[in-house]
């Protein structure tokens, strides 16, 4: 039975077998601290009940004199604050009177009580027919009640002192046999704590056996491996199916295959060493080649300084017109390949401005084109570069350009709360749900070949998302809204606002 229950625990995964043991031993203290905590607390309670009586009766009497004291001061006084501090000192004493026993009992200590409650109400009736008299200045009732009062005050503080002290020896006896049951659950709880600490020790002892015998047998193997002992290290004993078994089941394949890929190996270096012989002579064909790359790149500076020559011959021509195409077309492009990653909102809506000036001369002004700025300091805001052209790109070629009706592009820019909200909608065929989800998604790919030629500068709006989110910390929000076939297009992009 044990050899089965050690084999069962041996297949255990080491994180099981961790918890089981920290788990159970922890739920054994617990149940022996709950265990202990009951006993000492019911005990302590008990010690505490033994003496509540006698604390209470105490306040009883203290309460009583009060009331007789205030009483003698108002008789003597008959000022406003001894009557107050009597009516104080009647209430509070009528209220621990509420805690003795009302009723006739059997129990002379219960009897007893039973007497200081009526003989206490009689007493109050007394007290309060004297500071009536007293008030109404009928000098013979007032100093016979108070008499009266008086002899019952001396009988109740005479049945409270004997109560008390019948009370006080009773619960001596009490106290000797409850303080003899704390010491012996005191040294169970000491002798338990022993037994379970020695258990634990044997626990974590067997434990940590069954988890670094297998360890320590692994070791040994793995330094024979490390010193090139192959033929020496033999197969490792799995003592079990966890995770060290998984690891000695490995490693004994490895071992076994170590031979073969040692083989293997050789075989490798003498095609590899072919490899690099050949690669030499490819590295001397791909530098030519690389060469003839470079000469065919076209040099940008040149490209500007070409359409810079073209306005200077148109101005001197008097092409009024050509010169200003040109000017904005060198414009596009130096703003295209420019360095500068974060631009002004203002400036990208220039460069949109200029885009739909060049597209205009291209299409003979069919694009109509229209801004509604809220706010001239929210153009104010940085933000990556070209981020807006390529959505008026799209709203260009995937939008109004194969409309049969008059096509419109709308740039809006407005505050909301904390946010700058950056609008372009258009009139054009409209968007299905599924395409806005899948250009979101960066799933998005054209259905048709002539929608890959109207890729424009190739700058998607996955590109645009993309750059937005890293810019903004993903701190932005991008939306394409669409109602369907023929009914437009709008991205809002959200970007936050900070003033200045």
């Amino acid at each position: 039975m044990i050899r089965k229950l050690s084999k069962a625990f041996a297949d255990i995964h080491l994180r099981s077998k961790l918890f089981l043991v920290i788990a159970g031993t922890m739920l054994i203290i617990l149940m022996v601290n709950i265990f202990v905590y009951y006993n000492l607390n019911l005990i302590i309670k008990q010690l505490d009940d033994i003496y509540i009586g006698n604390v209470r009766l105490n306040e009883l009497e203290d309460a009583l004199d009060l009331v007789q004291d205030n009483m003698a001061v108002y008789l003597n006084t008959k000022s406003t604050d001894s009557l107050e501090g009597y009516y104080r000192s009647e209430q509070k004493y009528q209220g621990l009177l509420d805690s003795l026993e009302q009723s006739v009992t059997d129990n002379e200590l219960k009897l007893m009580e039973y007497d200081i409650f009526h003989m206490s109400q009689s007493y109050l009736t007394l007290a309060e027919e004297t500071i009536e008299a007293k008030r109404g200045r009928n000098i013979e009732k007032y100093k016979k009640y108070y008499e009266e009062a008086s002899k019952i005050y001396k009988y109740i503080n005479s049945y409270i002192t004997s109560l008390n002290g019948y009370r006080f020896r009773g619960n001596t006896e009490s106290y000797k046999e409850l303080s003899s049951a704390l010491g012996y659950m005191e040294f169970t709880s000491m002798m338990i704590f022993v037994v379970m600490a020695v258990f634990d020790i044997m626990l974590v002892f067997l434990v940590t056996r069954n988890i670094t015998r297998p360890l320590h047998e692994l070791a040994y193997a793995a330094d024979k491996v490390s010193a090139g002992e192959l033929d020496d290290v033999g197969i490792v004993k799995v003592h079990g199916k966890d995770e060290i078994g998984v690891v000695t089941v490995a490693f004994n394949q490895m071992v076994s295959s170590i031979p073969g890929y040692l083989t293997r190996l050789r075989e490798g270096m003498q095609k590899e060493q072919l490899l690099k012989e050949k690669e030499l002579m490819m590295e001397s064909h791909l530098k030519d080649a690389q060469l003839k790359y470079l000469q065919a790149q076209i040099n940008p500076h040149f490209l500007f300084n070409t359409l810079n020559a073209g306005t200077q011959l148109a101005l001197m021509e008097k092409a009024d017109r050509t010169y200003e195409y040109i000017q904005n077309v060198a414009a596009f492009f130096r703003y295209n390949i420019s360095e500068n990653d974060e631009v002004t909102l203002a400036q990208e809506i220039q460069l949109v401005d200029t885009y739909v000036y060049i597209l205009n001369v291209r299409f003979s002004g069919d694009i109509h084109f229209s801004k509604d700025i809220e706010s001239e300091d929210l153009l104010n805001v940085r933000i990556p570069g070209m981020i807006l052209q390529p959505i008026v790109e799209n709203s260009v070629n995937y939008g109004i350009r194969d409309i049969d009706r008059e096509g419109h592009i709308d740039l809006s820019v407005y505050r909301v709360d904390e946010n700058i909200c950056i609008s372009i909608m258009d009139n054009g065929v409209g968007m299905t749900q599924e395409t806005i989800q899948s250009i979101l998604s960066g799933e998005y790919k054209p259905a048709k070949a002539e929608d890959e030629v109207k890729k424009g500068n190739g700058i998607g709006l996955n590109n645009v998302i993309e750059r937005l989110r890293l810019y903004f910390n993903n701190n932005t929000n991008f939306e394409i809204i669409s109602n369907g076939r023929n009914e437009g297009t709008e991205v809002v992009i959200t970007v936050p606002y900070t003033e200045g």
